[in-house]
């Protein structure tokens, strides 16, 4: 696979990661994660697609409405290091979560660095892993439906 071609392709999963949470597709984020893991700020780690899928729907509130947490995850400043060779990548990058709901003005109520891994399997660029880091938390009140162990 060309060099842009594989850059394009890790950052579209980086960025489809933050649009499966804020559309509430908790099980889209577990397919996505089927053959990788997770491991957050608290230690945890989830492996698979049942696991990861779990512990959003345990974790992440959804709202009535529409079926989503009324947020915006916006990613910033990745750096994407490729090895065509061995047919792996890292993507290093931060993520500001913002939040509005009825009762909630919009501001920003979480902020990350986000260390992902990639593995080019059949022709196809994967998640091997997603590690949170350096977690800033503001008001996660109207957001999660668990207290952050930081």
């Amino acid at each position: 696979m060309p060099f842009i071609e594989a850059y394009v392709a890790i950052l579209n999963l980086v960025y489809r990661y933050p649009e499966l949470i804020d559309s509430g597709d908790y099980e889209g984020i577990g397919r996505l994660f089927a053959d990788g893991a997770i491991h957050t700020g608290d230690g945890a780690s989830c492996v698979g697609a049942a696991a990861i899928q779990e512990m959003y729907e345990r974790n992440t509130r959804r709202y009535a409405d529409n079926g989503t947490p009324h947020t915006r995850h916006v990613i910033s400043n990745p750096i994407v290091e490729i090895d065509e060779t061995a047919g792996t990548a890292v993507c290093r990058s931060y993520v500001v979560v913002f939040q509005q709901v009825e009762d909630f003005p919009l501001q920003p109520v979480w902020t990350n660095r986000y260390e992902d891994r990639f593995r080019l399997v059949d022709g196809a660029w994967r998640f091997e892993s997603k590690t949170m880091s350096d977690h800033m938390p503001g008001d996660v009140s109207r957001h999660l439906l668990v207290t952050p162990d930081l």
